[in-house]
C-alpha cells in the first residue's frame, strides 16, 4: 500500500492550529504553532508545522534568533524558500513595530529605559553597529532621530560634524546617543568613551545639552550619564565643528 503524505489538513480539528486558534485564542498556541500558520503550507512529507519545528530548533527555539537570519541561512532548512521567508521576516517586523509602538515615549523622556525599550526591539540583534542620535526638544520631548553611521561588525565612524549639522537644523535643545554593540555585550570600548567625548565637546560649543550616550546589548544597556562618564571636552575639539553647515 502506498504511503499517504498528511497534511495538516489531515489531522483532527482539535489539533489543527489555525482551529485552535480561533476557539482558544492566540495566547494558547506556541511558537511552532503560530509559525506553522504563518508559513501556510509545507511540502510533501512535511507540514506547515513540521518546518517550523525544524527551523525553530535549528535556532535554539529562539524567534530572536530567527528575525536575524539572512534568506541564505533560514533557506538551509527545507521547505523554507523567499515566500515563506518574506512571510516570515514580515511577521517578525510587524511584532517589532507593535512593540515599539506600545513603549513609544509619547510624552517627555524621563530615563535611559524609556528609549532602551522603545529602540531596543529594532536594534538590538543587529549584525552592525548602528549609531543615532536623538534629537529632544526643551520639554525632553522627542523631535527627530537620524543614523550617523551604519558601521562593521565591531565599530562605527562617526564624525561630530555630521552630527552637529542635523542638530543644529533641527535646533535641539539637547541629545541622547544610542548605539548598539553587535556582540550583545554592552559595556563601552575605548572607541565608545572617546565618540562620546568628542561629540559632547562639540555639542558644548553650540550650546546643545548631551543627555546621555546609552550603548544596547543583547538583554542590557549601558548609561554613560548613570554611571557617570559624561564629560566635557577640552577646547581642542573646536576643529571638529570644520565643514559644519557646508553641504
Amino acid at each position: 500500500m502506498e504511503k499517504k503524505n498528511y497534511t495538516v489538513k489531515d489531522w483532527p480539528d482539535e489539533e489543527r492550529p489555525r482551529e485552535r486558534l480561533l476557539k482558544y485564542g492566540v495566547e494558547y498556541l506556541t511558537d511552532t504553532e503560530l509559525l506553522g500558520i504563518i508559513l501556510f503550507n509545507g511540502y510533501q512529507g512535511k507540514t506547515s508545522v513540521d518546518i517550523a519545528k525544524e527551523l525553530l530548533i535549528e535556532n535554539g527555539k529562539s524567534l530572536r534568533k530567527l528575525d536575524s537570519l539572512s534568506y541564505t541561512e533560514m533557506s538551509s532548512v527545507k521547505g523554507i524558500g523567499l515566500a515563506k521567508f518574506a512571510q516570515i521576516k514580515a511577521a517578525l517586523e510587524i511584532g517589532k513595530r507593535l512593540l515599539r509602538e506600545t513603549n513609544s515615549p509619547k510624552k517627555k523622556i524621563h530615563n535611559a529605559l524609556d528609549l532602551v525599550n522603545y529602540y531596543g526591539p529594532c536594534m538590538r540583534d543587529l549584525k552592525k553597529e548602528k549609531f543615532k542620535v536623538i534629537m529632544l526638544d526643551v520639554k525632553n520631548k522627542i523631535i527627530k532621530d537620524i543614523d550617523i553611521s551604519v558601521g562593521s561588525l565591531t565599530e562605527s565612524i562617526v564624525h561630530p560634524r555630521e552630527a552637529l549639522k542635523e542638530i543644529i537644523k533641527e535646533s535641539a535643545a539637547s541629545v541622547i546617543f544610542l548605539h548598539n554593540h553587535p556582540s550583545g555585550e554592552s559595556n563601552p570600548s575605548k572607541n565608545d568613551m572617546d565618540i562620546t567625548e568628542r561629540l559632547a565637546g562639540a555639542c558644548e560649543l553650540v550650546g546643545v545639552k548631551v543627555l546621555d550616550h546609552i550603548i544596547l546589548g543583547e538583554d542590557n544597556y549601558f548609561s554613560f550619564a548613570q554611571e557617570g562618564l559624561l564629560k566635557k571636552a577640552g577646547t581642542d575639539l573646536v576643529s571638529a565643528l570644520k565643514g559644519v553647515g557646508n553641504t
